[in-house]
């Protein structure tokens, strides 16, 4: 099914007595990290700050990074990750957990940052009442990429996730290396055989293996069930999630081993069989004190392309074995392993399987849990962001204007944030003007129907099919 060539940008849904009103954040390709208001207005670029993501500091200030490695030789690597005051004046940086020499390139110290980083004081990056990062001291965790091998994974070479905790100079004080617990993920034979013989090989730097892709990692912080009594989940334990093998994870802070998981394998019990493979997940975390679903697990299950297992007409090698159109955001009690929400293509109003894929973003994306309960998510391979209601309902929608010039065609917004307005102490409270929906059905681009045309209403010849015949097909196809 093709997409539309032209539609329409900027917010096209705005329901402000249902929404979370403030700033919404997030990295507009080339252009930098961009503030929005509820309205769509452009109030703050940070120009050409990349964002892996970018994340809002109270006061104004911003996360992001000043460039990324050469492709040729780096997977996703940022060279450094760096804080901003208002007026774009570096803050903190940190660079210098590897020193490069690329071929052809400038020597230098690289953080080799992707995907995710937590500042002290706040265990999520978004907004969360009563917990707010620090601004002016304090560590930082950062998930970054090392080169390695490990004859117990492939003998081929890895690209392998590994979490830092640096001070405020810089200094690491703790680490996690994902291939050292390789045997605690829990893999069975087969997918260890398609690792063994290709971990997600990439061509960069003479070929390396990005086995995991883990895309998210966060403290859980203050929680219900560790006040109950469960080790597992020990406020300093981290969550993650692995892209490219289909799983979720806890791990001890202290320790560093796997105390807690869902996936590889969706066949071990009854509840992961009910709530069925999460493919491709992203920023899976676990919903702060504070906010409505706290101790929930919340993650963007993308649908897609992804896993290790036995080879099928999805792949003849088994790798990215499994395979689903559509994306789906899952709430799961991490305890009885029971989704107790989601915002999927029905919950959405859409017909399945016919028109299920207008809710897809095989890559990147996320979801927030916002203090009023709703959910900002991120659709992320449509630079779509868009705000729902317990029951679905769609209160604030955003499409992003900002295409990449070497692709015109790609709008992707990695992941986007929700942030309250007194973050942003320099601007005036805007103006809130509500946004009612278009009506698609009737609406036309000016000079598209020449004079005098007129719109047909209904279908000829429907008159001579029963209204119950047409509802009867709808339910057998979407049972199909």
């Amino acid at each position: 099914m093709g997409s539309p060539s032209i539609f329409p940008t900027g917010v096209t849904i705005y329901k402000p007595e249902k929404c979370f009103n403030g700033y919404t954040l997030f990295p507009a390709c080339e252009a930098g990290a961009l503030l929005v208001d509820m309205n769509g207005t452009e109030v703050k670029l940070w120009d050409k700050l990349k964002g892996f993501p970018n994340k809002l500091l109270p006061g104004g200030q911003v996360f992001g990074s000043r460039s990324q490695r050469n492709d040729k030789y780096g997977y996703q690597d940022m060279t450094d990750l760096i804080q901003v005051d208002w007026d774009g004046n570096i803050v903190w940086e940190y660079n210098k957990h590897e020193f490069i020499e690329d071929p052809g390139e400038v020597p230098q110290w690289m953080a080799r940052q992707h995907h995710d980083y937590q500042r002290e004081g706040n265990p999520v990056g978004y907004y969360v009442p009563d917990m707010e990062c620090k601004t002016t001291e304090g560590n930082t965790l950062i998930l970054v990429h090392e080169n390695i091998v490990n004859k117990k994974i492939s003998d081929k070479r890895l690209c392998d996730d590994v979490f830092l905790e640096v001070d405020w100079d810089g200094n690491v004080v703790w680490e996690w290396h994902a291939n050292e617990h390789f045997k605690e993920i829990g893999f069975n034979e087969i997918q260890k055989n398609v690792l063994a013989r290709d971990p997600n090989m990439h061509q960069c730097d003479g070929g390396v293996g990005d086995w995991l892709h883990i895309n998210c990692m966060s403290p859980l912080g203050p929680n219900k069930w560790y006040d109950k009594g469960d080790e597992r989940f020990h406020p300093d334990n981290i969550i993650f999630d692995s892209r490219e093998a289909n799983f979720l994870a806890i791990i001890s802070k202290e320790s560093g081993k796997i105390v807690w998981k869902i996936g590889p394998d969706y066949s071990q019990t009854k509840e992961l069989k009910e709530m069925g493979e999460i493919i491709g997940p992203h920023m899976a975390h676990m919903i702060p004190q504070g906010l409505p679903g706290a101790g929930n697990i919340l993650v963007f299950d993308n649908g897609g392309w992804a896993g290790y297992g036995l080879a099928s007409t999805n792949s003849e090698v088994g790798l990215k074995v499994t395979h689903r159109d559509y994306s789906r955001v899952l709430e799961i009690n991490p305890v009885t392993l029971q989704v107790v929400w989601q915002y999927n293509p029905r919950t959405a109003g859409l017909v399945m399987p016919f028109n299920s894929n207008h809710l897809y973003s095989p890559l990147i994306s996320g979801a927030q849990r916002l203090p009023n309960g709703n959910t900002f998510i991120t659709i992320g391979m449509d630079g779509r962001m868009i705000e729902v209601t317990r029951m679905g309902e769609l209160v604030w929608e955003y499409i992003s204007p900002y295409f990449f010039r070497s692709m015109p065609s790609l709008n992707e917004v990695y992941r986007a944030y929700r942030y309250p307005y007194a973050y942003v102490p320099q601007l005036e409270k805007p103006e809130e003007v509500a946004i009612a929906p278009i009506d698609i059905t009737t609406f036309r681009v000016p000079g598209a129907s020449p004079k005098g045309a007129k719109m047909i209403t209904s279908v000829p010849g429907a008159a001579d099919y029963p209204e119950e015949a047409t509802n009867s097909f709808c339910v057998q196809a979407e049972d199909e």
